[in-house]
């Protein structure tokens, strides 16, 4: 039912995916965690879970399997590279880590840090850069959350036809906007009169703000945008 090979992890290992729809619409974007033979977690974000036990029950058929709910605590340790699950979403080493207390010692990052640090990661996050209205392409999710070598799954046919035989209008890319105000969710990213994109997450960063968005692929790296009348340039 997954867009990734979770059947080739062995016991302890982890990978991400997607659960999609038959036309590639993302339902829920997944880190599946193989604890044992038989054994898979899925974590996904808390409001997410009932959606996700929900599609694959409804998926389920005849096989003999059981779904249940689980809740536990998340944790990134950033310049760890053991102890728990890899993650480069930071764009640094870390890894995740379930129901565990903070090291002694160790340093919490705000809210706002971890934000820009996602964002120059170019790291997509569920109700902002990823809903039902994106393609996996887009989201750059089909490098890191998709097997094109394993059997049929929801949403094969369209991601498979993208990848083979064209390309996604848009991409998710790094812009640095000059001030300090962050720009509304959705705003238009502007190139002359004509909307070539729009942002989906901001973060202020040593003066000015750093943006994620999508934005047409036909954008030159050197073009010169406007995001709520204010300059914006393509740095990632």
């Amino acid at each position: 039912m997954l867009s990734n090979d979770v059947a080739a992890l062995a016991p302890g290992e982890a990978c991400d995916a997607l659960l999609l729809t038959a036309k590639a619409r993302l339902i829920a974007p997944l880190k599946v965690l193989r604890r044992g033979h038989e054994d898979f977690l899925l974590l996904t974000e808390p409001e997410l879970g009932d959606v996700v036990r929900r599609e694959l029950l409804r998926m389920r058929f005849a096989a003999r399997c059981e779904i249940e709910p689980e809740e536990h605590e998340s944790l990134l340790l950033l310049g760890a590279d053991d102890g728990g699950i890899p993650t480069d979403e930071l764009g640094v080493p870390a890894v995740e880590v379930l129901d565990a207390e903070v090291p002694d010692g160790a340093d919490a990052l705000t809210a706002e840090e971890l934000e820009r640090l996602r964002i120059r990661a170019r790291t997509p996050r569920w109700g902002r850069e990823l809903d039902d209205r994106v393609l996996p392409a887009e989201a750059g999710l089909t490098e890191t959350h998709v097997s094109f070598s394993k059997g049929c799954y929801p949403g094969q046919e369209p991601i498979a036809r993208l990848h083979y035989r064209g390309k996604a209008n848009r991409g998710l890319r790094v812009l640095e906007l000059e001030g300090t105000e962050l720009p509304a969710y959705d705003a238009d990213v502007l190139l002359g009169e004509k909307a070539v994109g729009r942002v989906t997450s901001a973060a202020r960063e040593d003066g000015h703000v750093v943006a994620l968005g999508y934005v047409r692929r036909e954008v030159p790296d050197d073009a010169e945008l406007r995001v709520e009348g204010r300059v914006a340039a393509l740095v990632g």
